[in-house]
């Protein structure tokens, strides 16, 4: 099939079928082009109206949940759920005071440190006397130690006090511990403005260190420091990071100083050591500021209410307060609160949610840049005290289930755009088979019109010669009439063989295959053709080889193939060079193999040489008569022989045509006669 025939006439052929393909294919790639676009942007948009549904219920439940705590305040104070303390929350009850009940996580200082009156200094004032006017510590220990039986509280805790500070005097520093001992036990006693168990603490470690005692120094240094650090007494910010830095000087921790520390927040430059209990601090530092809103109301709105964010040294904290003039509540949780207790008001909606504040710090949820959809909500529309940005949850894996989708699009508009192109294919296939038959089948009818033109006119002129009698020589009508004979059974044979591939074609041949020896029938063959015209200027030589096996022959169809072979290399082969026929064992087989001395067949020829109506370039090119169907009924023949047909030739060195025949049995040469003949 040579693909140069589409570019000869009629050239419309080629212009349809370039409007059949590839129209439809250029409509099918821009068609598959702005299916994915719409596809991609469908897809985006069902996401992003996924993402503001979530956005708006997360919206609700986070309001609902405000609303929920704003409601429960009393109830928190009451009986505060243990997941108030674990996870960063405290609620704190506010009177004219300060601080009045405080429940959940440990609140490190107090906005005001309420403490107790202490009783008169009359009480103390006859061994303060002996202690400092007399220099008589001894005396006033003897004083001090009475007064420490006293039935007040107040006057007990003062007492012992003394009592330690005059024993340490007398250099009787055991005893002095052991007092420090009993004023430990009178707890939140109020005693120079300070509960009586911190005192005690405070100075146990004092004489601990001044009698070099340093593991009971640490231990003791330690154990006051974590209940500081756990809120236990009601100290201001103030005496909170003063006793903290004592006691971290104790167990071996220098505290840097602090000073001018603003009243809405803990200091900016935490004092060494600190830096653990940011959100602790953070917390006290909220309870101050609400106190301090609170005081600053007037505390004469009965309505004071509502709900913030604050961002306090790094935390973010969250506010929600209720109460009136005489008292009010307020809850502060810290993000860890709000992380732990309401990811699961999104976390059944495939969602990423951050909440950040007015001033644009991320109180919860991750800032990192979202690949997919974000939906958002302002603090202004949704009244809570962040905007909400909300993400899909896992946007590479929504992502994933879309690029399926379009793989699978994809993979359909793949197997489209193949049936398209492999229809073409198909098509462009049968077309050019069916432009290369018909001009086969042009160049066939006209070499049949040539094979019938060249003896019809022969015949044409003798017989008018004969008719006329201008010829009275009777040698020479001799001469004619044998002419006239000639070219009659060379145009019947050439209709024989027309109808012969006709019927070979439609299948109507039949055939009578049986036992012969090949080489009798070979040699019975090559002596007819001998005698043809075809062979004048040719020697055929036969070489067969002894003890040949037999094989299942129709005589006369396989004359009629191997006469093909004959003719075929006598019209190629130059004159006077001879023609080598072969009959020889191939296996299993007989091979029955034709030699000339011709030009030879190009590779590119062996194949299409068999095909009906096909010539070669030799032919061409020298002008050999013929019709392109001989081989082809050889072939034929020679497979309902259920044998095989082959070619072996070198361009210039001549070919060499085998037919192999299955073999039947080892008869001796003569034994099968000459059958068909």
């Amino acid at each position: 099939m040579y693909h140069g025939n589409w570019f000869r006439p009629p050239h419309y052929l080629l212009a349809l079928f370039l409007a059949v393909t590839l129209v439809p294919g250029v409509a099918l790639v821009w068609l598959g082009a702005r299916l994915l676009q719409q596809d991609r942007d469908l897809e985006r948009q069902q996401i992003q109206e996924r993402i503001e549904r979530a956005a708006g219920a997360i919206a609700a439940g986070l309001a609902h949940e405000l609303d929920r705590i704003h409601d429960r305040l009393p109830e928190l104070l009451a009986s505060p759920p243990i997941e108030l303390a674990r996870d960063g929350a405290l609620v704190v009850a506010f009177d004219a005071r300060g601080v009045s009940r405080r429940a959940g996580a440990p609140l490190l200082y107090v906005p005001v440190a309420i403490a107790d009156t202490e009783p008169r200094a009359e009480a103390w004032h006859a061994g303060e006397t002996e202690e400092f006017r007399n220099a008589n510590p001894e005396r006033a220990s003897a004083i001090f130690r009475v007064l420490a039986g006293s039935g007040d509280p107040r006057v007990r805790a003062g007492s012992l006090v003394r009592l330690a500070r005059n024993l340490r005097k007398l250099h009787r520093l055991d005893e002095a511990l052991s007092v420090y001992d009993q004023l430990g036990a009178l707890g939140a006693v109020q005693v120079s403005g300070e509960a009586a168990d911190l005192v005690a603490r405070q100075e146990r470690c004092a004489l601990l260190s001044e009698l070099r005692r340093m593991p009971e120094l640490e231990r003791e240094a330690s154990a006051l420091s974590n209940a500081i650090e756990s809120g236990q007494w009601p100290l201001d910010r103030a005496g909170f990071l003063f006793q903290w830095e004592h006691a971290q000087r104790w167990v071996g921790s220098p505290a840097a100083g602090v000073s001018g520390a603003p009243a809405t927040g803990p200091p900016s430059n935490l004092p060494g050591g600190l830096e653990h209990k940011r959100e602790s601090l953070a917390l006290a530092a909220s309870v101050e500021m609400a106190w301090a809103e609170w005081r600053d109301s007037g505390r004469a709105d009965s309505g004071w209410a509502g709900r913030r964010s604050a961002w306090l040294d790094g935390q973010a904290v969250l506010l929600v307060w209720s109460g009136g003039a005489d008292r009010a509540m307020v809850l502060v949780a810290s993000s860890r609160y709000l992380s732990a207790n309401w990811q699961t008001i999104w976390r059944n909606r495939q969602a990423m949610v951050s909440l950040v504040d007015d001033a644009g710090h991320r109180v919860l949820g991750d800032d990192a840049a979202a690949a997919g959809p974000v939906a958002v909500r302002m603090a202004q529309d949704t009244r809570l005290p962040w905007a909400i940005r909300v993400t899909s949850a896992d946007p590479r894996l929504e992502m994933a289930d879309i690029a399926g989708r379009r793989q699978l699009l994809l993979v359909g508009l793949a197997l489209l755009g193949f049936l398209v192109v492999a229809g073409s294919v198909v098509v462009a296939r049968a077309v050019h088979k069916e432009l290369a038959v018909a001009r086969l089948q042009a160049d066939f009818v006209s070499a049949v019109s040539h094979e019938f033109r060249t003896p019809l006119t022969s015949m044409s002129h003798l017989a008018d010669l004969l008719r006329t009698g201008r010829t009275v020589d009777e040698a020479r009508k001799q001469k004619y009439y044998e002419v006239f004979a000639r070219e009659t059974e060379r145009l019947q044979h050439f209709v024989e063989t027309l109808l012969d591939f006709g019927r070979i074609e439609a299948g109507a041949q039949r055939y009578a295959l049986e036992p012969a020896d090949p080489a009798l029938v070979v040699s019975h063959i090559v002596e007819q053709f001998r005698a043809t015209p075809e062979a004048a200027g040719h020697t055929v030589e036969v070489d067969a080889a002894d003890s040949l096996p037999s094989a299942r022959i129709d005589a006369d169809a396989f004359g009629h193939a191997l006469s093909n072979l004959l003719d075929n290399a006598a019209r190629y082969s130059p004159d006077d060079t001879p023609i080598h026929v072969v009959v020889e064992r191939d296996g299993t087989r007989v091979a029955v193999r034709v030699r000339d001395h011709g030009p030879g067949i190009p590779a590119s020829e062996r194949r299409r040489i068999f095909q009906k109506f096909v010539r070669g370039a030799a032919a061409r090119m020298s002008a050999v008569k013929g019709t392109g169907v001989g081989l082809a009924v050889a072939r034929q023949i020679v497979r309902a022989h259920h044998g095989d047909i082959r070619v072996d030739s070198e361009p210039g060195r001549g070919s060499t045509f085998s037919i192999l025949l299955p073999a039947v049995t080892r008869p001796g040469r003569g034994q099968e006669g000459r059958p068909g003949y």
